[in-house]
């Protein structure tokens, strides 16, 4: 048996060689699988380089995040000839609506933008349609909701019945008010209403511009309630029924845009797209629980985020009309 030792410790070195090798194969060949899913995925970043029309989606709730910022702003320097935006979105945050709106005129002043309504434009989701040259929509589709709005709790009764009191000291009257945790003063809500109608003001000189709407026109549309694109197009809402089809068909025969180029969709390279590349080899590496919790700890991270927006709010908010 001593003897035939060795031979077995090399037999079993020289398996456990194959293995290795077997192994680093399989590492390189993911690798490979993942850069040609990447490519894929983000992009076809080389068909961007040719003449196409763009289409990007804001959609979800507005915060104005860099990457859709970034993303308006690489079409408008591709060789996209136009871009159709397509919107579903009650709105978000004012300063992020008027990111987005600021960022498609600066793509408008050097192409055509096109703005399509896709079941909702309301608040901020408006405030971005009124960044396009025209605005499409089905006629069943929602628009409007001009107006601004700024919420906070107010928990005093509540902390007053479980015995719980909030003390406070603050440089001024009107340092960090309201605070949800003593009643609102006069004057904090004097000071929070000036910005709420500072803003507001501010939506519907926009409108008024962009729509081309006398100050009659707009008072019968900026009083916050949403519209259908039926009710909005004599309103100066929307110019036109329709979708991507007749966006194309505009662009053609109003803008010059050559017929027949393709419609080509840009995304972002969204974090979950980015784990759904690690999911691909931790599927083959037997990692799947570990991908899962990513993912797991990501949605609830942005549904983290959609529930905290700060500040004035460009938004509608249908449940807290029932």
């Amino acid at each position: 048996m001593t003897q035939n030792a060795p031979v077995e410790t090399i037999l079993d070195r020289r398996q456990l060689r194959r293995k290795l090798t077997f192994w680093r194969i399989a590492a390189i060949g993911l690798a490979a699988v993942a850069v040609v899913v990447a490519a894929a995925r983000f992009g076809g970043a080389s068909t961007h380089l040719t003449p196409h029309i763009a289409r990007l989606d804001v959609k979800g709730l507005i915060t104005g995040d860099r990457e859709t910022l970034k993303l308006i702003k690489d079409v408008g320097e591709s060789k996209a000839t136009a871009l159709i935006v397509e919107i579903s979105s009650p709105g978000g945050t004012v300063t992020g609506s008027e990111q987005i709106y600021d960022e498609l005129r600066r793509v408008s002043a050097k192409k055509p933008v096109v703005a399509v309504v896709d079941s909702l434009a309301a608040s901020g989701g408006y405030i971005a349609a009124l960044g396009a040259d025209r605005i499409f929509a089905d006629s069943n589709a929602l628009v409007g909701s001009i107006g601004v709005l700024f919420q906070f709790p107010n928990v005093t009764k509540l902390l007053d019945t479980i015995g719980v009191k909030v003390e406070t000291i603050k440089s001024s009257p009107l340092k960090a008010s309201p605070n949800g945790f003593e009643p609102t003063s006069e004057a904090a809500r004097a000071a929070i209403n000036s910005l709420v109608v500072d803003s507001y003001d501010w939506f519907k000189g926009l409108v008024k511009d962009r729509r081309k709407m006398s100050d009659s026109d707009l008072a019968t549309v900026s009083d916050g309630r949403v519209f259908t694109a039926r009710q909005g197009l004599p309103l100066k809402l929307v110019d036109a029924f329709g979708g991507e089809r007749e966006a194309v068909a505009w662009l053609e025969q109003e803008k010059g845009i050559a017929k027949g180029l393709p419609v080509r969709e840009w995304k972002k390279p969204s974090a979950a797209n980015r784990l759904g590349l690690f999911s691909l080899a931790s599927d083959a590496l037997g990692l799947m629980g570990f991908t899962q919790a990513a993912e797991l700890a990501l949605k609830a991270g942005n549904a983290r985020d959609s529930a905290a927006l700060d500040g004035l709010l460009a938004i509608w908010q249908v449940d807290a009309q029932h």
